[in-house]
């Protein structure tokens, strides 16, 4: 694989993970799609790592761990088909520079620091060419790490971007602390994010839409777990409010994350699931949303559509 004409490759620096996906272009119906060769996770936790505003030793060096393993797989890739992106952790650092002086090195590659906007651009390309249904508006939920992104769309064209600053891992690290849950902490987390939702909802209501996509690792988790505890209104697939009602009482009642027994739940995700769910929850009900469709990952889709189409 290594060098392989036909392959590109997406790096996406999240404030959760780092991921790499390789990926080729295939001829289906007409129709040119990205097709999934490889995907790595390295579960880096970079927001976990901020001591007042800059990155921790030990979150640089897992990130720069990450990218060197990276980097071994990249061998032989010309540097006009691979894209590493970093996003809001690495934006908001006081270190960014230290950080990716080193991280370029061991990747081997150019690493952009994208903006909110372009992000927000990137996953409604990535969700635009995995779902292709061209006539119906629909609102993109992206709720990463450090930042959550809400777009609105129809076809292959975002109408609406925003990057708001909230994400499963910096809420769970003010409020949920160790993974301790309080209805207290519950309440105040949703009641923060709803605020930071209602800034820009009105636009968006305005417009309308007739589908919701959740395009992020919190929206499939989200839709594994209540499928696969049952806690959907009657057996629907997704997410759906009541769903996620039901979740949060689960975790009221255990208090810590350490203690939950869901069917579904992977181990690295454990820490991101009380930060995941209050967004999701403020989501919800600010934008009226009853039922969510949990889509491919957008950014990296977004990344190698990019690529792609360059060439």
């Amino acid at each position: 694989m290594k060098g392989d004409a036909s392959l590109f490759a997406a790096i996406d620096l999240g404030s959760n993970a780092f991921r790499l996906m390789i990926g080729q272009s295939v001829k289906r119906n007409q129709q040119f799609m990205i097709q999934e060769v490889k995907t790595l996770r390295e579960p880096v936790r970079l927001a976990e790592g901020f001591q007042g505003g800059a990155l921790d030793e030990l979150a640089l060096d897992r990130g720069w761990q990450a990218l060197a393993r990276f980097g071994k797989k990249l061998r032989g890739f010309e540097a006009g088909r691979v894209r590493a992106v970093a996003t809001s952790a690495v934006r908001q650092a006081d270190n960014a520079p230290l950080f990716l002086a080193s991280a370029e090195r061991h990747l081997g590659f150019r690493i952009d620091v994208i903006s909110g906007q372009e992000e927000a651009q990137l996953v409604y390309a990535g969700v635009a060419h995995t779902l292709p249904d061209t006539q119906r508006m629909r609102l993109v939920v992206d709720i990463g790490g450090g930042s959550t992104e809400l777009i609105l769309g129809k076809g292959a064209q975002p109408l609406l971007t925003e990057s708001i600053a909230v994400g499963s891992g910096t809420v769970g690290a003010h409020y949920f602390p160790g993974g301790t849950i309080s209805a207290k902490a519950l309440l105040e987390a949703e009641r923060v994010a709803t605020l930071q939702f209602e800034r820009v909802a009105r636009r968006y209501r305005a417009q309308g839409w007739q589908q919701v996509i959740g395009s992020s690792g919190t929206a499939r988790m989200l839709a594994k777990v209540l499928k696969a505890n049952g806690l959907n209104d009657y057996g629907q697939s997704g997410v759906t409010y009541g769903g996620l009602l039901r979740l949060s009482v689960r975790l009221l009642e255990v208090g810590h994350v350490k203690q939950l027994k869901l069917a579904g739940l992977q181990a690295h995700r454990l820490s991101i699931l009380p930060g995941g769910l209050v967004l999701m929850l403020a989501a919800f009900k600010v934008f009226g949303v009853s039922h969510m469709t949990p889509s491919e990952p957008g950014l990296r889709f977004g990344v190698l559509h990019g690529l792609m189409s360059r060439h």
